[in-house]
């Protein structure tokens, strides 16, 4: 391992095969002492071993490897006594350090203070993180806080750097987003001269047995983000969930929706689409409450206490949230497509509602519902007064720089609280703390994962995931060209059910990490036994919400491996559903059966998670671990551990299921080209299954037969006396200039390159490149300033970094041409598999809302959370009925996978 050395990421250029492979002198040296001999083969072990790092790493965590066929691995990596930390032993380093008490002290200090978005207290939060990643990699904090304006010369570069970055650093982003925060709020019954009967107390009771939320009860008052300011009274009516069948349903019992007020129960849709169904049937208003049925068994009707002195909702708890429209778009609202900048243009934002909402209590519901039930009809009056304004947030960002540093893993979480945050996000939040501990005690051992690190606190993400959007539309295209996979926590602890969530293609290695990592209380099973977990608080729980748990257990029982995939209502979404990099996610959720989580509410405390969520903090250390090792492997692993064949049968599954739909609702569609394109793609991703594990195995052989034919060079020349070039002899700095040259090629082929040198064949037009297409080393300026007003273009210098053999021809080292062609052809699959996930993006996009370009999958057009596969196609069959828009989208969808499949095919 190289400390100083910097990746060549653009162009590396390899010395001609033809070149010799020792170095010869015209002057007879002395034969080394054994000291020097000594020293020598030192440097001969630290060399190989250098060498084979990536491939110590790939070997042991490929899929079904068998480490006992290459012995001789194990023999040079597996001894305590070799420095260079990698692959398992890297990963029992860093399994070590994840700590429950850690943890339970990061969460008291993230949940100990509210911290909404924009808010003085949000930006102490990023500061902590920031200070945390600074302290824990042993960074001098700077004189003056790392903080840019998104935009500036200072965020861009930092960014776009990160191809460049030698040594961990950190710093904050901050854009100005267009967020909204509550004035005056009320809702009253009134007769029909508008006297007031009752007026609603809309804030939570704030009971003292949970100190915490005590002091909370006023900091955020109960309000929907985003949402209108309006002051409207009409007929209240009922709607259940709020889905457009239930408003169809209310219609056609003959109930007016048109300038009259909806009462939504949680649950179902995303909140914002509850209001928007309403808005576009012409309602005024929309109230929304927490309804104790959707609490399963843990109700005080089923001889539970409320909380704080039980596990039951608290009746006056809120549920707070943005009423955005996710489905349409996420991010700032008035910069659709682009960043928010200072000084960006806006637009009124067509993703927010136009018409007001407030969140409500179960107790306020109650009595909203005793008094329909008694009069038939109720006429309410709702007001909700808004600050709506450019507010800055900011997003702390933290780079731990790889060998190949043109390749990042991404891995984020947000750091914004409605209230207190205790389980979302700062469950998230205390599980990053932990895996930053692991990678920075791994760092102090001498480790430097195989490709390059960043991690993202982001910020607004209740608004609307407003924080790693933002910054993803500012940096698209850099992100499509250098991060391979984008790995997501939110809330990571709130009950007793592990999930996960991902692109089929890196379900596999989800699981495997999941069995590898022992269950957090019961040390007879495994983490991903932990899926079939529930709660232990019984008791009768209501029909229609048992029908709907176990629907959805049946449906997940259906999913191959039992990974989800991702629709919406988290961070991976900018990456996964605009970009196209395969993306992940993991966590503890609630059950039926479990303490009631109060969801964005002020009881959603550190008392609660420490109670009745994760006594002990063992699942947050199993999260913590779970994240880590899903992270080091994507790192670390030279062949990405992308399944594109079980992505394939995936599709396959998403097809027949539009089918069966279809066949419902008796819509004919012909599907037998889809099937044809989805076949062709399996075929082409078996061949690349079979070239994975050959360029493997041929990797490995070449290097074995090298390495054992170097030694073999060595021992000869040492018994027989032969002369040494006076940089070449054992005494000289290990080896020497030829060690030193043949350790920078090495390094070239992996990407990583000595910064002082410079790599050339034996002439200019004879260089050769790894890159199956080169790019510009400078293709990042375009990023530098995109397109905007008052943007004006910085040019900033990069140095290129090659390798100027100083030697004649006839000494320098002899790259082995087999060796080069090996190399290339690892490359090139794991272009092919970094690449399959954006071989889904349209830039037509979706119907109605191009914003999201992903055909393979999308959140729901009514489901806004919920994942609908095949969304284009699905929803022309499901919600537009329309049988040409059915044809073409099944058109769009065989040309993009018969693209894939010929972008993933392996020549002969």
């Amino acid at each position: 391992m190289a400390a100083k050395a910097d990746f060549l990421d653009d162009k590396n250029h390899l010395p001609s095969s033809t070149l010799p492979l020792t170095a010869t002198s015209s002057k007879t040296k002395p034969h080394p002492s054994a000291k020097s001999r000594i020293l020598f083969r030192f440097c001969h072990v630290i060399f190989v071993v250098g060498f084979l790092y990536s491939i110590r790493t790939w070997y042991f965590n490929r899929p079904n490897g068998d480490i006992t066929s290459e012995s001789w691995l194990m023999d040079v990596f597996a001894r305590p006594d070799r420095g260079i930390l990698t692959g398992k032993r890297a990963e029992h380093v860093f399994l070590k350090v994840p700590d429950e008490a850690s943890a339970l002290k990061a969460s008291r200090i993230y949940a100990g203070l509210p911290h909404m978005a924009g808010s003085d207290q949000d930006l102490v939060t990023a500061k902590i993180v920031l200070d945390h990643f600074l302290g824990s990699f042993g960074i001098e904090p700077p004189s003056e806080a790392p903080i840019f304006p998104a935009g500036s010369d200072e965020s861009r570069s930092a960014t776009l750097d990160i191809p460049s970055t030698s040594k961990p650093r950190a710093w904050i982003d901050t854009y100005y987003p267009v967020l909204n925060t509550p004035l005056e709020r009320s809702l009253e019954i009134v007769d029909e001269d508008g006297n007031v009967i009752w007026t609603a107390d809309l804030e939570e009771d704030g009971d003292c047995l949970d100190e915490d939320a005590c002091q909370a009860r006023t900091v955020v008052p109960a309000f929907h983000g985003l949402s209108k300011a309006g002051n409207v009274t009409g007929e209240l009516f009922y709607a259940n969930y709020c889905t457009p069948e239930d408003y169809d349903a209310v219609e056609s019992s003959g109930i007016k929706i048109q300038g009259n007020i909806a009462l939504c129960r949680y649950g179902g849709p995303f909140r914002g689409l509850k209001v928007k169904g309403g808005q576009d049937r012409g309602a005024a208003g929309v109230l929304i409450y927490s309804d104790v049925r959707d609490d399963g068994s843990v109700t005080v009707k089923n001889g539970y206490q409320a909380y704080p002195a039980g596990p039951a909702r608290n009746p006056t708890s809120v549920q707070r949230g943005s009423v955005q429209y996710l489905s349409l778009y996420p991010g700032d609202p008035t910069t659709p497509g682009y960043p928010s900048y200072e000084n960006s243009p806006r637009t009124e934002g067509a993703n927010i509602p136009k018409i007001p909402s407030l969140p409500i209590s179960w107790a306020n519901a109650l009595k909203l519902g005793e008094a329909l039930g008694k009069n038939g009809t109720v006429k309410v009056r709702l007001v909700n007064d808004v600050d709506t304004k450019i507010t800055p947030i900011w997003n702390t960002m933290a780079v731990i720089p790889g060998h190949i540093k043109s390749e990042v893993v991404v891995l984020g979480n947000h750091r914004d609280a409605w209230v207190l945050g205790a389980a979302d996000p700062s469950s998230g939040t205390a599980t990053i703390h932990e895996v930053i501990r692991g990678f920075a005690e791994l760092h102090k051992r001498g480790w430097k994962p195989l490709r390059t690190i960043l991690l993202a606190s982001w910020d607004a993400e209740e608004y609307g995931l407003v924080g790693s959007t933002e910054w993803g539309e500012d940096f698209a295209s850099w992100i499509k060209e250098h991060v391979i996979t984008y790995i997501n926590l939110d809330s990571s602890v709130s009950g007793s059910r592990f999930s996960a969530g991902a692109s089929p293609s890196m379900a596999h290695m989800l699981r495997q990490v999941g069995l590898d990592i022992p269950h957090p209380t019961d040390g007879n099973r495994t983490l991903w036994d932990a899926k079939k977990d529930k709660g232990k608080l019984i008791g009768p729980v209501d029909p229609g919400v048992l029908s709907m748990a176990e629907a959805q257990d049946l449906m997940d029982a259906e999913i191959g491996l039992g990974v989800q995939p991702l629709g919406s209502g988290s961070d991976y979404t900018v990456f996964l559903q605009r970009i196209g990099i395969g993306s992940a996610q993991a966590g503890f959720g609630s059950t039926l059966q479990d303490p009631v989580y109060h969801y964005h509410s002020i009881y959603d405390s550190q008392r609660f998670q420490e109670l009745y969520a994760d006594p002990g903090f063992y699942r947050h250390v199993a999260v913590s671990k779970f994240i880590g090792l899903v992270t080091l492997r994507f790192a670390d692993s030279i062949i990405l551990p992308y399944n594109t064949t079980f992505y394939s049968l995936e599709l396959s599954n998403y097809v027949e299921k539009v089918a069966n739909v279809a066949a419902e609702l008796k819509f004919s569609v012909d599907l037998s080209p889809l099937r044809e394109a989805v076949t062709k793609l399996y075929k082409a991703s078996l061949k690349l299954d079979e070239e994975k594990e050959e360029a493997e195995e041929q990797l490995i052989k070449i290097i074995k037969r090298w390495e054992h034919k170097h030694r073999r060079h060595h021992h000869y020349k040492h018994h027989h006396g032969h002369g040494h070039h006076e940089n070449d002899r054992p005494g000289g700095r290990c080896g020497g200039s030829r060690w030193r040259q043949m350790s920078r090629f090495v390094k070239g082929v992996f990407g990583v390159a000595d910064k002082h040198a410079h790599i050339k064949s034996e002439s200019e037009s004879m260089s050769m490149s790894l890159d199956p297409q080169p790019k510009d080393h400078h293709s990042d300026h375009s990023e530098r300033h995109p397109a905007h007003p008052d943007h004006h273009p910085v040019h900033l210098h990069h140095h290129h970094h090659h390798w100027h053999p100083q030697r004649p021809l006839s000494e320098r080292p002899r790259v082995p041409r087999k060796l080069i062609k090996a190399v290339k052809r690892v490359q090139a699959v794991n272009k092919k598999l970094s690449g399959f996930e954006s071989g889904f993006i349209s830039e037509e996009g979706i119907l109605d809302r191009t914003w999201y370009k992903h055909l393979g999958v999308a959140p729901g057009k009514w489901l806004g959370y919920g994942a609908t596969t095949l969304p284009g196609l699905t929803e022309a069959i499901t919600i537009e009925k329309n049988l040409t828009l059915a044809a073409h989208e099944t058109e769009r969808l065989t040309t993009l996978i018969t693209k894939l499949a010929k972008a993933i095919k392996v020549e002969d």
